[in-house]
């Protein structure tokens, strides 16, 4: 069974974006400009908008117009995107505009243009799109990326939906012509998206750092607690940066909600704090995507959880020392991204290793030969074997020493019915050895789990290497 979400991302050490300049931080401010694209019986849709306005919990009105939405609606257009340009016509940001609604705003769109501001589609309507059939969907791109080119001049490189389906990023990745996505708040940093083999760049975007909660029960009540939160979400962030691991800071505004004067202060007093400290880049998504393509371009790697049945016991059957059911039943188990890394995969097979029965864990245990034994001397070891004995010198051991690992490995196996087993990649000659004598005395149910333990800690270390 495939799982489709990633889980791990980057991990617990993110990459160095390299930011121009060296910057700590990439600041990237959103416009949303939707004023005239949203829900309304005059656009032709079945019921008046009920999404991001001053009225909390409307509700849509079938079939009818609401002056009050629309009102406010108008106010975005009419006075806040004017407020805002005041704002940030000096700074390169984002916008992401409905084309239906760029196409009713051709003041509005040559100020951004005049502005240098990047348009991003928005797509065709602000409607939506979760109930709405996938080739509708695609059809409504299409004809976004188009009267978005008529009404700009230029097809635009980017593209968020905003109110998806479980379809908009397959479609995104399926329309071709988009340098990067947006559909995304999975990360701080953009990330390469495989869809059907291609890698699809997405710069996540951000639902905190957003002037939505303005219109939300849960969110922002004043200005005052936006820029708070601005500022302590960009402190965090530099701090990161200087500490040596960049991010970028998505920041969401709508012209008809941060627009308002007793919001816009915010954002202004936050550019503010920004200017105030040394290497803020500001850039677009589209600075940011084109700077990220270059810097950090896409690389294939092994996928495990796209490898057929076949293909992935034929590479990680030996995993487990001659006990292809492991990587058997990790296949049959769920698997999806979260398993395409050393760490994941070895946690998920350690996790049916444990899950096996008493008999079969023990097979395990036996199938491992015993160190610097017979079989080593014979040559008749496994691959992952002969490299992991002879990376502790294994491979050359004194007579002296092979007859006093072979004597223990006798007393060993004895005693507990299973050879010795130890990480050897973990220790050198010396510490093996060690080890040897000071478990030799231990009770089996304690060597028993020890050996287990060892067991699933080679496993990793296999995996770390062919997983690298």
């Amino acid at each position: 069974m495939r799982y489709s979400r990633d889980m791990i991302g980057y991990g617990e050490h993110t990459p160095d974006p390299q930011w121009p300049g060296g910057a700590r931080i990439a600041v990237q401010i959103v416009m949303n400009y939707e004023e005239g694209g949203e829900n309304s019986i005059e656009h032709g849709d079945a019921a008046s908008e009920a999404f991001l306005s001053e009225i909390i919990g409307a509700q849509p009105w079938p079939g009818k117009r609401h002056w009050n939405m629309e009102s406010i609606y108008d106010y975005g257009a009419r006075a806040g995107f004017w407020r805002l340009h005041r704002l940030l016509k000096d700074i390169p940001i984002t916008v992401y505009g409905v084309a239906t609604a760029l196409e009713r705003a051709p003041e509005q769109v040559a100020a951004m243009q005049s502005a240098g501001w990047e348009i991003a589609t928005h797509g065709l309507k602000w409607i939506d799109y979760r109930d709405i059939p996938a080739e509708t969907e695609a059809e409504h791109i299409a004809k976004a990326v188009e009267l978005h080119t008529r009404v700009t001049g230029e097809r635009p490189r980017g593209f968020y939906q905003g109110r998806t389906s479980m379809n908009t990023v397959a479609l995104g990745c399926e329309e071709g012509g988009f340098e990067y996505l947006a559909d995304t708040i999975a990360d701080d940093l953009p990330y390469w998206h495989v869809h059907k083999g291609k890698p699809q760049l997405m710069v996540p975007y951000t639902m905190d750092a957003n002037d939505m909660r303005f219109s939300s029960g849960q969110g922002f009540g004043t200005g005052v607690e936006f820029f708070d939160y601005l500022r302590d979400s960009f402190d965090v962030l530099y701090a990161e940066g200087q500490a040596g691991a960049p991010k970028m800071m998505s920041i969401g505004l709508h012209c008809r909600l941060a627009g308002r004067p007793g919001r816009a202060i915010a954002v202004q007093k936050f550019i503010e704090h920004c200017r105030q400290h040394e290497g803020v880049w500001f850039a677009s998504r589209l600075d940011i995507a084109r700077h990220w393509a270059k810097t950090h371009p896409y690389q294939a790697r092994l996928r495990p959880s796209e490898m057929t049945r076949e293909d992935f016991v034929q590479k990680f059957g030996g995993i487990y020392e001659h006990s292809p059911f492991i990587a058997e039943r990790t296949w049959d188990g769920e698997m999806g991204a979260i398993h395409d890394t050393a760490a994941g995969l070895a946690a998920r097979m350690a996790q049916v290793f444990r899950a096996a029965s008493d008999a079969e864990r023990l097979g395990v245990l036996v199938a491992h030969p015993d160190l610097a034994g017979k079989l080593a001397e014979a040559k008749r070891l496994t691959a992952e074997s002969t490299s992991e004995q002879a990376s502790a010198g294994l491979d050359a051991l004194t007579d002296a020493e092979r007859a006093e690992f072979q004597q223990v490995n006798v007393d060993y196996v004895a005693k507990h019915g299973f050879p010795f087993i130890i990480a050897v990649r973990d220790y050198d000659k010396a510490g093996i050895m060690a080890a040897m004598q000071a478990r030799r005395n231990n009770d089996t149910p304690t060597e028993r789990a020890e050996a287990e333990r060892q067991v699933m800690r080679i496993a990793q270390l296999r995996l770390q290497s062919a997983l690298q």
